[in-house]
């Protein structure tokens, strides 16, 4: 069973009415999570914790909880098999924490469906940060999803709910978390430009830099899928030194917008 974390101050908020989030904390080292404990309270998040996974379909059950901080680095089940486990049955945020800055293992994490990736070790104001930015997104989509559950853009159609995606011959097309995530960014927006700079934060979670390339190679991957021909691309434009938008009209469920 997992367990709240002690904290001093929660006197302070006993008869505040407003409902706080709540972030549950997956690392054995019980003095980080203490310090996070801290770091995360503070910060106005109500936390609880384990130093295993072995718990994680009960608390992934737990539907008060709004993002788990998962480390790589774990005894047992590590933590990119825990993130697996928990995309099969939920699509609750996951922000992994780790000692391990090598770009193949973030890759890797973001690919299995983390929304963020933050290396040890890492400042306090960025952390909440972070938290903020991915609890926000994930409330925003979950808005979206109740409202909007199938986008159709010129003959594709891409489920918001379950994240598939079907060619206009009714074909599945195999796509990765990334590329849902920039593919929903652009049905939701279209016509409208999307700078290479949220590109990057929705797969990468990082900003972009003029010399980085990332997005545009994100981009890239994405019309070799949607595009009848990627050399000359008809439904996602570049923009010139802004970024990329959806050229077509997107129905939600029988309404075009």
């Amino acid at each position: 069973m997992y367990s709240v974390l002690p904290a001093a101050h929660h006197n302070k908020f006993k008869h505040n009415s407003v409902i706080k989030d709540k972030i549950h904390i997956v690392d054995d080292d019980q003095r980080l999570c203490r310090l996070l404990g801290r770091y995360l309270e503070n910060g106005g998040y109500e936390v609880t914790s384990t130093t295993t996974g072995d718990d994680i379909n009960q608390i992934i059950q737990d539907s008060s909880i709004s993002l788990l901080l998962l480390d790589v680095m774990l005894p047992g089940k590590d933590g990119l098999t825990l993130a697996r486990e928990v995309r099969e049955l939920s699509d609750i945020p996951i922000i992994f924490l780790t000692a391990k800055a090598d770009i193949s293992d973030k890759v890797s994490g973001l690919e299995i469906g983390a929304d963020d990736y933050i290396t040890k070790p890492f400042e306090e104001k960025e952390l909440l940060a972070r938290i903020h930015s991915v609890i926000r997104r994930a409330k925003l989509d979950t808005y979206h999803q109740t409202n909007k559950s199938l986008a159709t853009f010129a003959g594709w159609k891409l489920n918001l709910i379950n994240q598939t995606l079907y060619s206009p011959d009714g074909e599945l097309v195999d796509i990765t978390n990334s590329e849902y995530k920039l593919l929903s960014a652009l049905v939701r927006h279209p016509n409208v430009v999307i700078s290479r700079d949220e590109i990057l934060q929705m797969i990468s979670g990082r900003e972009w830099s003029p010399l980085d390339r990332s997005a545009d190679m994100a981009i890239a991957k994405l019309r070799k899928k949607i595009e009848q021909n990627p050399k000359k691309p008809t439904l996602i434009r570049t923009v010139r030194n802004k970024g990329y938008q959806l050229t077509v009209a997107v129905e939600y469920n029988g309404t075009t917008h």
